[in-house]
């Protein structure tokens, strides 16, 4: 076997060969070791993009105003409602008045500021979801106790020596 081996080898025939029915092959399926290298590569150039570009935060006058403005809508939103209470118990008759004129709104109407109002808690949540750090570091693996004596395992190697 080594005799053939070196025979059909020392030539480069095999090797040759072996290279094109390789290239023939790619042409009909990709390979797919070189697939998952250009991924991971993609992926890679990606996330460096992103590091880089989140690397600086704005910390300007601007961007605190903003970021205090974003804190408004909850507590507007929790005011207003006990704010609607108050106001309900103060003048009922005025207070049914803006109720009737609310009921005729249409339905497609508060299905857009539903949306709106959605999209805004559920993209502020999801941001602070993101921000959130990592889970705590997992602990060290505790030393392995001693196994318990087994009978039979040890009357098996007895046996077997």
């Amino acid at each position: 076997m080594g005799l053939m081996g070196r025979l059909i080898a020392g030539s480069g025939g095999v090797a040759s060969v072996g290279a094109a029915v390789r290239e023939v092959a790619e042409v009909f399926r990709p390979n797919a070791t070189r697939a998952l290298e250009l991924s991971a590569e993609v992926q890679g150039e990606a996330l460096q993009q992103y590091s880089e570009e989140f690397a600086n935060p704005g910390n300007g006058w601007f961007d605190r105003f903003v970021n205090g403005v974003n804190r408004l809508p909850r507590p507007m939103l929790a005011f207003g409602t006990l704010a609607l209470f108050i106001f309900a118990m103060v003048d009922p008759e005025s207070f049914g008045r803006r109720m009737s004129g609310l009921a005729l709104v249409p339905d497609p109407l508060w299905w857009l500021l539903a949306a709106i109002v959605g999209f805004y808690f559920g993209s502020r949540e999801a941001h602070y979801f993101r921000a959130r750090p990592a889970g705590p570091a997992a602990l060290p693996a505790s030393p392995a106790a001693a196994p318990e004596a087994n009978a039979a395992l040890e009357d098996w190697r007895a046996e077997r020596n």
